[in-house]
């Protein structure tokens, strides 16, 4: 027991290392969040676009666009899935930002524009997972496209992706942990940082581990509540 307090001692508590551990939490959570918003809004964007270029519009300018649109995305979804998001990250760093020192902007940004891309198949497959009659129920009743999409299709999908959508976001907050790799300061850069220090490896890693396992067990039961209350509100 006198080992093991002291190995605690000298990993957290020597030379205040917790608040390595305590400013790594903070970026770690600031890069997530700024990410999560990004690949909600680009996702849901590009699954709208992906999902209306069936669609034949009646005018044929909305109807190039639309392809237009569609190729684009298709590409993105193609490049961004079908590379690491390691790579990603430090091309956007290393490349993209080599005149800035900003490395929270160049994460957040890369860890956004990945999760945009799987957030944007995983909306998409709710929304064709919605019967077709739903957006012909929907005009009929004198709505345009867009609003039918907005009030009637939409809200559906959101149900049945939502563990879909949750799974991808603890995904994103584990992701960020490469964020080390271009020097970022967070939870893993501190880790490393205090084995480097103590040359103990076992200790801060663990810390790390048991972190990040906290925080998405936290983040799992939020979702859970929240499919909770939206399955009672169907009833």
């Amino acid at each position: 027991m006198n080992g093991l307090k002291e190995k605690i001692i000298q990993n957290l508590i020597a030379e205040n290392r917790w608040k390595l551990f305590l400013n790594g939490l903070g970026i770690t959570l600031e890069v997530t969040f700024f990410a999560v918003l990004i690949g909600i809004v680009l996702g849901f964007i590009i699954a709208i676009i992906r999902s209306s270029s069936k669609y034949t519009f009646k005018s044929a300018t909305a109807n190039l666009i639309m392809r237009v649109l569609d190729f684009i995305c298709r590409v993105y979804l193609t490049v961004i899935r079908g590379t690491p998001v390691l790579v990603q990250l430090m091309i956007m760093y290393f490349v993209i930002f080599a005149s800035s020192s900003n490395k929270v902007l160049a994460a957040v940004l890369s860890f956004g524009l990945n999760s945009a891309a799987y957030v944007a198949e995983i909306i998409r497959s709710g929304i064709m997972s919605i019967d077709g009659g739903q957006l012909e129920a929907g005009r009929s009743l004198g709505f345009n496209y867009a609003s039918t999409m907005v009030y009637v299709i939409i809200p559906q999908a959101f149900k049945n992706v939502l563990p879909a959508l949750a799974n991808e976001f603890i995904v994103l907050l584990k992701e960020t942990s490469v964020s080390a790799m271009i020097g970022l300061s967070d939870l893993t850069y501190g880790a490393n940082l205090i084995r480097s220090r103590t040359y103990e490896a076992f200790f801060p890693l663990i810390f790390l581990a048991l972190i990040y396992l906290v925080m998405v067990m936290l983040f799992s039961w939020l979702v859970s509540k929240l499919e909770r209350r939206l399955r009672n509100s169907d009833r």
